[in-house]
C-alpha cells in the first residue's frame, strides 16, 4: 500500500521509522534485532536507507596507493524484501542520485517493482567524504526533482529507452513518491525562501508527499508546514524525530544537519554527567515532542532509529 494511502485510511496518528542497513559482514538478525521490539506498535512502513558506495586507499606493495570502492552498508533491497515477508509491512526504499547513472536508477526501480514495493523516498544524498561539493554521477542525476521526474515518468510507462512501449490500460508502475522537507532549511540553502521554492519544484515534479529532517523545536516545524501550505504545497508532510542520546550531539547534529537545539534542552544535557541520564532527557524530550505533534492533529510521526531500537521504543509506548 501507499504512504499516501496509509494516511488517508488513518484514523489516529500512525507511528513509523528508518532503519540502516547493517555493515557489511554483519547478519540481517541485526536488523531484525531492531524491528522485532518495534513491531509490536503496527508501524505501517519502515524506511531503509541507501548507502552510497566509498573510496578508500590502500597502500600496495611497492608504497603506491591505490584507489578502491567500497560499500559500507550494502543490502537496501534485500532488506526491503526481507521486512515485506517476514512482518507484512510495507518497506519505503530510499532512492538516491549519487552514484547512480539514470539507467542505474531505471534499473532499480524495476527491481523494486517487481517485489511488489510501492513506495520511494527520493533523495539527492550526500557528498562523497572526499568531495567538498556533490558531484552527480556520469549520466546521472545532480537534483532530487530531476530524479523525482524519472520516477514519475517510469509510473506513465515512459523509459528511458524509447522503443519500450509500456500498455496505457495498465501502468506497471505505480511508485508513490516521497521527499525530503527541512524545516529549518537544508545546510546548502542560501534560505528558507530558496529551500521551500526548491522543495515545490519537487512536489509539482510528482512528490506525493514530504518526510522531514529531525528537528528539537516543534514550533519550526509548525511554521514549516505553516509556509509551505503558503506556498501551494499541499501534500501531507510527516515530522521526523530524533532523539539525543549523548552529549557531543549537542555540536555535532548542528554542524551536519543544520538545525538548532533548544537552549532549555542544552542545559538540560550540560548539567549531567551521566550517559544514561543524557538518554533519558533525550527519550523525555523527544516524548513531549511527540505528544505535542500528535495533539496537533499530525496523521504520522515518522523516527530516526539509526539503529538503536531502545530509545524508540521507550518514545513510542509513551505515546502509542
Amino acid at each position: 500500500m501507499k504512504v499516501t494511502e496509509h494516511i488517508a485510511k488513518a484514523k489516529k496518528s500512525l507511528f513509523s521509522f528508518e532503519i540502516l542497513p547493517p555493515l557489511r559482514g554483519r547478519d540481517i538478525k541485526d536488523i531484525f534485532y531492531t524491528l522485532d521490539p518495534l513491531m509490536e506498535f503496527s508501524p505501517p512502513f519502515i524506511d531503509v536507507t541507501y548507502h552510497r558506495e566509498e573510496f578508500i586507499y590502500v597502500e600496495k606493495d611497492n608504497g603506491l596507493l591505490q584507489r578502491r570502492t567500497i560499500s559500507r552498508r550494502p543490502g537496501t533491497v534485500g532488506i526491503c524484501a526481507a521486512i515485506m515477508n517476514k512482518y507484512g509491512v510495507d518497506a519505503v526504499p530510499h532512492l538516491i542520485c549519487g552514484g547512480f547513472s539514470k539507467q542505474m536508477t531505471e534499473n532499480a526501480l524495476i527491481d523494486l517493482n517487481f517485489l511488489g514495493i510501492d513506495n520511494v523516498l527520493v533523495l539527492r544524498g550526500d557528498p562523497l567524504k572526499s568531495e567538498k561539493n556533490f558531484i552527480a554521477q556520469k549520466d546521472g542525476h545532480k537534483y532530487a526533482v530531476e530524479l523525482v521526474k524519472q520516477v514519475k515518468d517510469l509510473n506513465i510507462g515512459k523509459y528511458l529507452d524509447k522503443t519500450v512501449v509500456e500498455k496505457k490500460e495498465s501502468p506497471l508502475f505505480n511508485f508513490c513518491i516521497g521527499v525530503a522537507g527541512y524545516p529549518e532549511k537544508h545546510l546548502e540553502a542560501p534560505n528558507i525562501e530558496s529551500d521551500l521554492f526548491f522543495l515545490k519544484k519537487k512536489v509539482e515534479a510528482g512528490a506525493d508527499y514530504i518526510v522531514t529532517q529531525m528537528f528539537f523545536d516543534n514550533k519550526k516545524f509548525f511554521n514549516f508546514v505553516e509556509k509551505c501550505r503558503s506556498e501551494g504545497i499541499s501534500v501531507p508532510i510527516i515530522p521526523g524525530i530524533k532523539p539525543i542520546s549523548s552529549k557531543k550531539q549537542l555540536n555535532g547534529l548542528p554542524s551536519r544537519f543544520y538545525l538548532n537545539i533548544p537552549n532549555e534542552l542544552v542545559q538540560e544535557i550540560e548539567k549531567v554527567k551521566d550517559k544514561k541520564n543524557i538518554y533519558h532527557i533525550g527519550i523525555e524530550w523527544a516524548i513531549h515532542q511527540s505528544k505535542e505533534l500528535k495533539n496537533s492533529g499530525v496523521k504520522v510521526i515518522h523516527y530516526y532509529t539509526m539503529d538503536k531500537p531502545e530509545n524508540i521504543y521507550k518514545i513510542v509506548q509513551a505515546i502509542y
